[in-house]
């Protein structure tokens, strides 16, 4: 087979085994569930290390593409707040052991699979930022509070999703209100900038679990 598809075929059972067993899931058991012996493993991806860099970057980027959609939907501002929260929840609800996998390092894990969320975030609050200050009125601070918002609607979703995710206290519906509640008042007060008007959209649909694709789109 080509290189490339048969990689991504390796990465499928990865995530499945993933999936099934958590962030510790073990080369034999991808292997196996692969259909293929290890070597063939360690020939594509060096070692396990290489195999989990290669799994947080395709998903790491597939929840940036997502987001990153999400915001540019042309929808009335309340409606796309709460899209895009949805959005990023339904990417970490949908993939719950690979989100662990990225977010929640092993003791003495040096692929440092941990902390692979943290370049995505960093994406995420810059598109943030310039969502909010390219769309929303907020005086002659516009760009430091465009900043602050940014990088502050970021940790608390990261939080919330984290204990949200965990806990399961309510549903991702009620979960996604709660959020979009906190956020709202002062978003709702601001008028939107002159060059920033969106024609009205129809109402965001939530999210599917499969939102959170495999691959980035672009």
């Amino acid at each position: 087979m080509d290189p490339e598809p048969r990689r991504e075929q390796l990465l499928n059972a990865a995530d499945r085994v993933v999936q099934r067993e958590g962030p510790a899931a073990s080369m034999n058991a991808i292997a196996a569930e692969a259909g293929i012996t290890k070597p063939i493993l360690y020939r594509h991806f060096g070692d396990r290390n290489g195999l989990i860099r290669a799994l947080t970057e395709r998903h790491t980027g597939g929840l940036l593409a997502a987001v990153r959609a999400a915001l540019a939907e042309p929808l009335e501002r309340r409606d796309r707040v709460e899209h895009v929260l949805d959005t990023y929840l339904a990417g970490i609800e949908s993939r719950p052991q690979v989100y662990r996998l990225l977010t929640h390092p092993e003791p003495g894990d040096p692929s440092g699979a941990g902390n692979a969320l943290a370049p995505a975030l960093r994406q995420i609050a810059e598109e943030i930022t310039r969502a909010v200050a390219g769309q929303v009125d907020l005086g002659a601070d516009r760009e430091l509070l465009a900043e602050v918002w940014g990088r502050a609607i970021t940790g608390m979703v990261l939080a919330a999703g984290d204990w949200w995710l965990e806990s399961r206290p309510c549903s991702r519906t009620r979960m996604v209100q709660a959020l979009a509640d906190l956020l709202w008042g002062r978003l709702a007060a601001a008028a939107d900038l002159p060059t920033a008007a969106l024609p009205a959209g129809p109402a965001p649909t939530p999210a599917p679990a499969a939102e959170f694709p495999d691959r980035p789109t672009g």
